[in-house]
């Protein structure tokens, strides 16, 4: 076998240097010798040493009589150290349907027989529609007849792991309707018909063989792993079945539909890990990102990638004004900019005041008119322009009213002194740090909003701000490629807030790709999710994320989201079970059970503390 392993490794050298116009010379050690094994043990039947490695033969000998999905798909899913060989071997149409019609005759003449006993007669039967139906396929369906050979080799580094390896094997062929053999004394065989030399030995060919006809061929199909690999995607890390490298290029608009993503997971499963893997990874193919930060998790690689850190709180010197109007707030040059963001703070005050009635809302839209038009600002976008240097210019912050215009204006009037008192904290008390009129800048590639001073009860205002914010950066240019990432988004699609605001964030991901962009749901709260509207707005957000991970969750988030989403009861259990760093995806169509992976650099990074006692402008 060594020998026979070496002429293969050699004519294949020479056939290269040939090609390749190399000069051969002889000497004592050739490069077949190299690269031959150094020994190789077929005295035990049950398996081959080679060089420190076990190897052991199985073959199919036996298939399920009909198949609604390919066979080998369970099998090369797996993780399993395995070679798999097949062939198919093309019949003579002719001479098979003639052998089939002999063959029937013969039968025919036997069931007339009446010595026959009611087994006989039924196996005889059997034999006959088989013959028939596989003679009508080829005459009538122009089908062709072929002789189907299926070699596995399985290999360990020690014998009780290959003994263990192999019992799983044979479970996951009978799960999938093959029967198999374990080819001892036949090992040298099996092994010889796995290598890639186009070789099927016929020590082991009669004990395979079963024949398939054309439309059979299909459920053979073996490139079918469930893995990704896109060309320009970014590694994500490796399909747990089998170890398969994942790469994924959310861009891909030939691809998927959308770049948007939903990361679900509990605390601790790795999802915050993932997040910020994916911002690092990111970073180095220059896309925009904007992340809101509800945890401070993210200051320290704002740090190391050296992006912009903007902070909302008592103790910041950011601010960003609600009732600013920005140029990019319109989409595809449509018109109507005071019209738009009424309804954007339409839904913010909801936040505020608490679910508006339709009256509330009509005096409290006349009230915020009213104020912008203290500042010279109508329905007619020319009044949001001005002429400077000749020039026609898009008024700039510094000419926008603030909440305290607002307030101003709801004191004068009975009917909103309930705005009024509700929007004092947002004017003269400890929230008033909102009342400010925008000084920060935009102008790098990573931008950190660190919504962590603003409390629990305060931290959908925040989160509604900055998604504006970043939602209308986004808008500026659909060349570049962007990505706005919302953590704790339950707050704003969830029970906690109200429909204007979560159709606002629909919006966002409904719209984004065409953009350039793409929206990151993030959320350890799966079932606060689903709260508003009957889970109207959650479905929404992820039925519009063509890229899905779930990380480990518990029972009752497993349950809500299964309502939600195409989950299957296997993925359910694998859900529940994941370890730290490792989840499902959803890829397009693809489902796969992926782990995570980073460079030690990149853990570096990552892993190291953020202060949540941080101070920055």
């Amino acid at each position: 076998m060594k020998d026979f392993l070496k002429n293969i490794l050699k004519n294949k050298i020479k056939t290269i240097k040939k090609e390749e116009g190399w000069e051969i010379y002889q000497g004592a050690i050739q490069e077949e010798d190299n690269i031959s094994p150094t020994y190789i043990n077929l005295n035990n039947p049950k398996y081959i040493e080679i060089d420190d490695m076990y190897y052991s033969g199985i073959i199919i000998s036996n298939y399920n009589r009909e198949y609604e999905e390919l066979i080998l798909k369970n099998l090369i899913n797996s993780n399993l150290n395995i070679n798999i060989s097949i062939f198919y071997e093309k019949k003579d149409t002719n001479k098979i349907i003639k052998e089939l019609t002999y063959h029937i005759g013969n039968i025919n003449v036997e069931l007339n027989e009446k010595n026959k006993n009611n087994q006989e007669i039924d196996l005889l039967a059997f034999s006959n529609n088989d013959a028939k139906y596989i003679r009508k396929q080829m005459q009538v369906e122009n089908e062709e007849l072929y002789f189907l050979y299926i070699y596995i080799n399985i290999f360990e580094k020690n014998l009780e792991e290959l003994e263990k390896q192999i019992n799983k094997l044979e479970n996951i062929l009978q799960a999938s309707g093959l029967q198999s053999k374990r080819a001892y004394f036949r090992e040298e065989q099996t092994f010889l018909s796995c290598f890639p030399i186009m070789g099927n030995h016929i020590d082991i060919k009669s004990v395979s063989k079963r024949n398939v006809l054309t439309s059979g061929l299909v459920s053979t199909y073996p490139f079918i792993s469930s893995s990704v690999f896109d060309e320009k995607g970014i590694y994500i890390g490796s399909n747990i079945y089998n170890n398969s490298l994942i790469f994924i290029d959310r861009y891909n608009n030939e691809k998927y539909k959308n770049a948007n993503i939903c990361i679900f997971g509990t605390s601790g499963a790795g999802k915050s890990f993932f997040t910020k893997l994916l911002i690092l990874r990111s970073r180095l193919f220059g896309i925009k990102q904007y992340v809101i930060d509800p945890e401070r998790e993210y200051i320290n690689i704002c740090t190391k990638l050296k992006g912009t850190l903007l902070k909302i709180g008592p103790t910041s010197n950011n601010y960003i004004n609600i009732m600013d109007i920005r140029k990019e707030s319109i989409e595809d040059d449509n018109k109507g900019y005071l019209a738009t963001k009424i309804n954007k703070l339409i839904g913010f005050f909801n936040l505020i005041f608490g679910e508006l009635n339709e009256e509330e809302k009509s005096i409290l839209e006349e009230k915020i008119i009213e104020c912008y038009k203290q500042k010279n600002i109508s329905f007619d976008d020319n009044s949001l322009f001005k002429i400077k240097n000749n020039k026609k210019v898009f008024k700039k912050k510094e000419d926008m009213p603030t909440l305290e215009d607002l307030y101003n204006i709801l004191e004068k009037d009975e009917n909103t002194k309930t705005f009024k008192i509700k929007l004092m904290p947002f004017v003269k008390g400890s929230l008033k740090f909102f009342n400010n009129k925008t000084n920060v800048e935009l102008n790098n590639d990573l931008i950190i909003a660190d919504i962590y001073e603003l409390g629990e009860e305060n931290l959908k205002y925040g989160l509604f701000i900055f998604t504006e914010l970043f939602w209308d950066q986004i808008k500026k240019d659909r060349k570049i490629k962007k990505a706005i990432y919302l953590d704790e988004i339950w707050r704003l699609i969830g029970v906690t807030s109200n429909k204007e605001v979560a159709s606002f964030i629909y919006k966002i991901f409904k719209t984004i790709r065409k953009y350039g962009g793409s929206s990151v749901a993030i959320t350890q709260d799966v079932s606060d999710l689903f709260s508003l509207e009957n889970g109207t707005y959650g479905k929404s957000i992820i039925n519009n994320s063509s890229l899905k991970l779930f990380f480990s969750l518990e029972e009752e988030n497993i349950k809500t989201l299964s309502e939600y989403s195409d989950l299957t009861e296997k993925e359910k259990i694998e859900i529940k079970t994941l370890k730290k760093g490792e989840c499902l995806m959803f890829v397009g169509e693809n489902h796969i059970l992926a782990k995570i992976e980073a460079a030690d650099f990149e853990k570096e990074i990552i892993e190291e503390k953020d202060d949540k006692n941080f101070n920055s402008n």
